[in-house]
């Protein structure tokens, strides 16, 4: 069940943000607007003082987690240490919670960027879920949980949704440029296609947004497009012959569900 919007809660009064990067500087932000009293984001090199802080969240490359969970703990503090890997599991990275906001960020987003956004929250106990939970509310996010044996499959599927799209669209940019249509100009003529596409995903599902010569039995053009890719493209042709045979699969699994 997919949780709804929550109405935000009480924020953590006070958090320590470690790590200046694409996620840090947008949730140092978006957990001040919120009510919290927030100290960072700390870059690497920066001295962390804990001594009056409820939760410490590290926004840390994912090799980084476990050294910087240490030196929290060798501050002396004893408060929730909470992580914002989506892959990392909490047995052994020195973090007490996880929160991961299902998007994704440049570091220039203003607070209401995480309005509205799936967050995995983990705990390895009651009390660190509830405060991954809390931070979570706070900022308007749509929590759900994520266990430790869950997470390299949940990671994985955000993973091909964004990084591997943005790979694909990359394909794609890279043909049009052999039918003359450049850079910007080719995003810019892709991108409502684009938009729609995913925006009929969301609502009809993978079968119902499926179009094209593939999904209507086209084999001739299917075969022009595959020339055309092996000509001008060749580089190409590998990733058009897998995405050509898993959207045929798609199609099919579409007309037997049908």
């Amino acid at each position: 069940m997919i949780p709804t919007t929550p109405q935000p809660r009480r924020p953590v009064a006070t958090v320590a943000v470690v790590g200046a990067g694409r996620l840090g500087r947008p949730l140092a932000r978006a957990l001040s607007a919120a009510g919290s009293t927030v100290t960072g984001p700390f870059g690497r090199d920066q001295a962390l003082d804990t001594r009056r802080v409820d939760a410490v969240v590290l926004c840390v490359p994912d090799a980084a987690i476990a050294d910087a969970a240490s030196t929290v703990r060798a501050s002396g503090f004893g408060g929730v240490i909470v992580h914002t890997s989506g892959a990392t599991p909490l047995r052994g990275s020195g973090a007490d919670a996880g929160l991961h906001p299902l998007q994704t960020f440049t570091g220039d987003e203003e607070p209401e960027a995480f309005a509205g956004v799936g967050c995995a929250i983990a705990g390895i106990t009651p009390e660190a879920l509830d405060a991954a939970r809390a931070l979570a509310e706070a900022l308007g996010l749509r929590a759900f949980e994520v266990r430790d044996e869950q997470r390299a499959g949940y990671h994985a599927a955000a993973s091909v949704a964004s990084n591997y799209l943005v790979t694909l669209l990359d394909a794609a940019e890279q043909v049009a440029a052999t039918a003359g249509l450049d850079g910007a100009d080719a995003r810019a003529l892709l991108h409502p296609l684009v938009a729609a596409t995913v925006a009929n995903w969301a609502s009809l599902g993978p079968s119902g947004a499926l179009t094209g010569p593939v999904a209507r039995g086209d084999d001739a053009t299917v075969r022009r497009q595959r020339a055309a890719i092996e000509s001008d493209a060749p580089h190409l042709l590998p990733l058009f012959d897998v995405l050509r045979d898993a959207t045929h699969d798609l199609a099919e699994r579409g007309r037997i569900r049908g």
